[in-house]
């Protein structure tokens, strides 16, 4: 059995938990109320921002101080997305299933399960400096001065929880941070209760990223590609913004609802973009209980008390909002989940950790290099991978991670004895081991959710060697990423043309992991089945490009998609003759026809927008969709924020991006709900004015909000 192998979990089904449930509260909604009671005792300070908002409806925010840029930040995002900024701030206080039901359990379980709040407000004074401290109030203050001015947007449940507090920022940091190296995937394999979305935790969390020095890009110019695959609405959706202040923020970029800075962009001197990368960072141990005290497990040679708390998840059912109970327990190890094999606790890196927020902080304000990897440095940020470009020339490619430091002799991939110390690592690898790649002599570095050990010319790759093996550095290969090498590879002079080429190329490699979905499909027995001839026959002339011109484009999306939705989940890829039935049926159910255009069934909708796309599961130009009723695939999560950065030899940044949808995420009233749609889906950008002489000649409205505490 590993890690993730999927367990039976013992307990009544969720329908029992809530007809026997008791009301109640959880220690950590104790400590979220009594942080806000404190919030709400003391002075909050005055903040000034202005908003200008240019043709396309983005926000740019001007401030006094950081703290003042991140006020106007949330007040601007609110204006655009208050809905969703909501529901980040009730799951950072475990309230979100009070408004989103069932949906919204999972998130509430993982917050109480792994001590989110307790951490927080154990640590968060003295691990938080008093620079970002003072960044977040500035955040909070902007959404609750959003919410006041808007009670008709504020739920009923908000209303009982309001105001958001510093805490409940660095919460959200704290809950989100370790589901991008597969937390959620990992808990999914110890529990069967559906308290955790599987659907969404087989959503895309790829991307890509390249960078271009001088001596490749054939005209002198620095080029980074940010290309990020998030789903296209939601917590976790884009949201494009500028901050600049009198105190040194400035920069343009894009962050996640709930972050006070943006988590990638540029500024005049550099920027970055990352991935998710997927080194081993997540442990499970199995604990060996007590045969006469099941609360007892045996750990270096005596027998532990778990520890144990009651929580209460309050969920909406109906017009009623239901208490469901649940004890957490907890060893030495961390949180534990019981089911039909035993007890199990989970370790991760970050585990306690709450300052994630200062390591963002600290990236935007960096105006070198050096300041940049002191920043990483920092071991902040648990993990992602950071591709790097500055106006110097200066590329890079950093696998970043918080690496635990493992002991050798267990099998750290499988499930660990949770009985010695021995297999129980509580430091973690210095900075300095990180692997990283910069200024190759090659010019261009990359990543697509990748091994680090492929990211760019052959003869420049770190060599796995080098590493110590219980890092657990991930070996995988994307399709993207094998695409990518075999494009970038040949090119002598990676111009911006050929970067957006190969950004926008939308072919299968048969050299990854789709040929061998692709020679499982060719292999199904027709004669057995001779309803599936013409599809075998349709796949196996199929030249792996997703364009109208290539008859099987739309077959191949329909059999690689569950492939690559079970790669996420950690589970075996469908059988080929299943997955070939099941698309092909789809086909013929709603066109009547295999060999369907890409356009016909490939769409973005939004709004009154319905427009043709191309590209698929894993390819560069990455889209994943999901049948709507009339049978278009209607695309919802891959290529998301796009943005193209580029320093000429003067070492003036330039910069181009584009969403899927538009800037006014939630407002369909808006014209800027869907205005970029026609450019995401011709592939097409939109400039970035990123100086207020430029915002300025392309002013829709400003706004000035917060106290003016001085004349401008």
């Amino acid at each position: 059995m590993t890690r993730r192998s999927r367990l039976t979990i013992v307990g009544a089904p969720l329908a029992a938990l809530l007809l026997t449930a008791c009301f109640g509260a959880t220690s950590g909604q104790e400590l979220a109320r009594a942080a806000r009671d404190r919030y709400t005792t003391r002075p909050v300070p005055a903040y000034d921002a202005r908003i200008l908002r240019d043709s396309f409806g983005v926000a740019h925010v001007h401030g006094h101080t950081d703290a003042d840029a991140s006020f106007g930040l949330a007040y601007a995002h609110a204006e655009d997305d208050y809905g969703t900024l909501e529901d980040v701030f009730l799951a950072t206080r475990g309230r979100l299933a009070a408004k989103r039901g069932k949906a919204g359990a999972g998130p509430d379980f993982l917050n109480a399960w792994l001590g989110v709040r307790q951490a927080v407000a154990a640590r968060a004074r003295t691990d938080v400096d008093s620079a970002s401290w003072a960044l977040v109030e500035g955040y909070v203050a902007g959404f609750n001065a959003y919410a006041a001015a808007h009670p008709d947007e504020v739920s009923d449940v908000a209303k009982d929880e309001l105001p958001m507090t510093p805490e409940d920022m660095i919460s959200g940091f704290v809950l989100t941070s370790p589901l991008f190296f597969g937390l959620d995937r990992v808990v999914l394999g110890l529990m069967d209760e559906p308290l955790i979305d599987r659907a969404a935790a087989a959503k895309d969390k790829g991307s890509n990223g390249f960078a271009v020095a001088p001596s490749r890009s054939g005209d002198g110019t620095t080029r980074l590609l940010a290309n990020s695959h998030q789903p296209w609405s939601g917590a976790v959706a884009w949201y494009e913004i500028s901050m600049h202040s009198d105190e040194g923020i400035d920069f343009a970029g894009a962050l996640f609802p709930g972050a006070p800075v943006p988590l990638l962009g540029h500024n005049k001197s550099l920027g970055w973009t990352n991935t998710v990368n997927a080194p081993d960072l997540v442990d499970t141990y199995r604990l060996r209980l007590n045969p006469d005290n099941d609360q007892q497990y045996w750990f270096d040679g005596q027998w532990r008390t778990l520890e144990r708390e009651r929580v209460w998840l309050k969920v909406k059912v109906g017009w009623f909002t239901l208490p469901v109970s649940r004890i957490v327990e907890r060893s030495v190890h961390g949180p534990v989940l019981r089911n039909a094999n035993g007890a199990f606790a989970v370790r991760y890196a970050g585990i306690g950790q709450v300052n994630q927020v200062t390591g963002y902080y600290a990236l935007v304000k960096a105006r070198t290099y050096a300041e940049w990897r002191a920043a990483l440095a920092k071991q902040a940020i648990v993990a992602t991978n950071f591709i790097y470009a500055d106006k110097t020339g200066k590329i890079a490619m950093v696998y970043n991670a918080s690496f635990p430091k493992r002991n050798a002799g267990f099998d750290w991939q499988g499930v660990l004895p949770g009985d010695t110390s021995a297999a129980l690592w509580t430091a973690y690898h210095p900075a300095e081991d990180t692997p990283a790649i910069v200024s190759p002599r090659s010019g261009y570095v990359y990543n697509a959710n990748n091994t680090p050990f492929l990211a760019t010319a052959g003869a420049d790759n770190l060599r796995r060697a080098n590493f110590d093996p219980t890092m657990g550095i991930e070996s995988r290969q994307t399709n993207r990423s094998v695409r990518a090498f075999e494009l970038l590879d040949t090119i002598p002079k990676i111009t911006r043309a050929a970067l957006l080429a190969v950004k926008f190329d939308a072919r299968y490699s048969r050299a990854g992991w789709v040929g061998v979905v692709l020679d499982s499909m060719a292999r199904v027995d027709t004669v057995a089945e001779p309803s599936l001839a013409a599809a075998v026959r349709l796949l196996a002339s199929w030249n792996g490009a997703m364009a109208d011109d290539s008859p099987g484009a739309v077959l191949a999306t329909t059999v690689i998609g569950p492939a690559i939705r079970a790669t996420y989940l950690g589970q075996p890829r469908p059988p080929a003759a299943s997955s070939l039935r099941d698309g092909a049926q789809f086909l013929m159910a709603h066109y009547g026809r295999l060999d369907v255009p890409l356009g016909i069934a490939l769409r973005l909708r939004r709004g009154n927008q319905d427009l043709p796309l191309r590209g698929g599961p894993d390819a560069l130009r990455a889209v994943y969709s999901s049948p709507s009723a009339d049978g278009k695939l209607v695309g919802e999560v891959g290529d998301s924020f796009i943005m193209l950065v580029e320093w000429g030899a003067d070492g003036v940044v330039h910069s181009e991006s584009v969403q899927p949808f538009g800037a006014a995420t939630s407002r369909a009233a808006s014209p800027h709900y869907a205005d970029q749609a026609a450019l995401f889906a011709g592939e097409r950008f939109k400039p970035v004015w990123f100086t207020e002489a430029e915002q300025r000649a392309h002013l829709e409205r400003e706004t000035r909000v917060g106290a003016p505490r001085t004349p401008r």
